[in-house]
């Protein structure tokens, strides 16, 4: 377990002050509370706000826990030099799940009894989450996740969890199919992870595809910790025109190679998830099976040619360059299309707390913080949603924004398509207001 109380400093940079977003470098864990916190308000109390985040710092969810680790650093340390959340600092405390569900609410459990944690936040793996909202919801934890699977939109878990940061893969997948469909072919095979997420996938984008007059001929379902694939591949269908396949673990350079070793020059057009190639360099060489194909991306990992000043401005913040590598070492990659959402959430959290006036962990103060989220409507693209403005739908806890459609091409990843967040809009039926809390 890892424990930092991030600070503020006083002043603001050139940059940050010229774009009015508050200071926006440095993403280092302090180790101790700093004297002089400067309160842009005054609290009631001077203890922190403590926000517990689960991260997968172990297990197959490992790459992506050293990036939300980080970006979570980095917000919390620009909300601090602003004056924290209602005058008070934020502290950041970490426990790992080890990306196992019965181990996640064991972590939620611990924020709750030993940590008094105010917000549990930053979980990502779909089975992890619903392995935890149970107890997070018997405990009366508010817990805020950094997913992409439909288990919150739904309507399956509990009124105390949310995902105002990241959309969910039947939003995702319904904004792309009309894409997919128009552009690469209608006969699809699906290869995707045997779990809650690979589980979305399969229900929802198949639904969309038959919305848009195709059809998934073939679905090929992968444990998440296999290591080779050559006995799966034969099982795709010669009719199929798009292979859509959403890889997660530690095996993907193998699958990809074995792919291109399968297809030879002779293939359907391809489409993933980024999903598969977070944290992996795209010029490795046993990727160059994917030159030509395409993949969502939740934000683009390489800077665009109509790149905005608030991506550039997060860049700086959470220490990734232009080819969404780590500034301080090129061959670490970020989980760039999924780690901007700890970034907008933690700060989607300082506003429900400001809105609700926050100021501790009695049940009153909860549930003026989740009615707070739950009032929440728009999302508006700047420097706390450098990703793009997003509408928030109070009933099912969910946020909706744009997707990206990227094409690789000379070892990198260039958008070729945008979608609106209204392509990504779906009928809601759950209502998690109707619960009590």
């Amino acid at each position: 377990m890892t424990k930092s109380i991030l600070m503020p400093k006083k002043g603001l940079s050139r940059r940050s002050a010229l774009l009015g977003m508050g200071a926006a470098a440095g993403a280092g864990l302090a180790a101790q509370a700093l004297p002089g916190f400067v309160r842009y308000g005054q609290a009631q109390t001077s203890e922190p706000i403590k926000i517990g985040l689960q991260l997968h710092r172990t297990g197959i969810g490992a790459s992506y826990g050293r990036w939300y680790e980080r970006v979570t650093a980095a917000a919390a340390k620009i909300i601090n030099d602003e004056g924290g959340i209602n005058g008070r600092p934020v502290e950041i405390i970490i426990e790992d799940d080890g990306t196992d569900p019965k181990r996640g609410a064991e972590v939620v459990e611990k924020f709750a009894t030993q940590h008094k944690v105010d917000v549990t936040y930053g979980t990502l793996f779909s089975h992890v989450v619903i392995g935890s909202a149970p107890r997070a919801g018997e405990l009366k934890m508010p817990y805020v996740v950094v997913s992409e699977g439909y288990h919150v939109a739904s309507g399956s878990l509990n009124r105390y969890c949310f995902q105002p940061g990241i959309t969910d893969v039947r939003s995702q997948v319904s904004a792309m199919a009309p894409w997919v469909s128009q552009n690469l072919g209608k006969k699809v095979t699906m290869i995707f992870p045997d779990y809650a997420f690979g589980h979305d996938h399969r229900d929802y984008f198949s639904a969309a595809m038959k919305a848009q007059g195709g059809e998934v001929v073939q679905m090929i379902a992968i444990p998440p910790t296999e290591s080779s694939f050559t006995r799966y591949l034969p099982q795709i269908p010669n009719s199929t025109e798009v292979l859509y396949h959403v890889m997660v673990g530690p095996a993907v350079l193998t699958f990809v190679k074995e792919l291109g070793d399968f297809y030879g020059a002779q293939r359907p057009a391809i489409f993933g998830f980024i999903d598969s190639l977070e944290a992996v360099d795209l010029n490795t060489p046993q990727l160059g099976a994917l030159d030509g194909t395409y993949f969502w991306e939740g934000n683009p990992r390489y800077a665009q040619a109509d790149q905005t000043e608030y991506d550039k401005v997060y860049r700086v913040a959470v220490g990734v360059d232009d080819n969404g590598a780590s500034i301080a070492d090129a061959k670490d990659i970020s989980t760039y299309a999924h780690m901007f959402g700890c970034w907008e959430t933690l700060f989607t959290i300082k506003q429900a707390m400001e809105m609700s006036g926050y100021s501790g962990q009695t049940p009153k103060d909860k549930q003026g913080f989740i009615e707070a989220m739950e009032s929440l409507e728009t999302f508006d693209e700047g420097r706390d949603h450098p990703q793009g403005a997003k509408l928030f739908n109070g009933k099912n806890h969910q946020c909706y924004g744009r997707q990206f459609i990227s094409k690789v091409e000379n070892g990198r990843l260039d958008v070729v398509h945008k979608t609106a967040i209204e392509d990504g809009l779906y009928e809601v039926t759950a209502d998690y207001t109707k619960m009590s809390l």
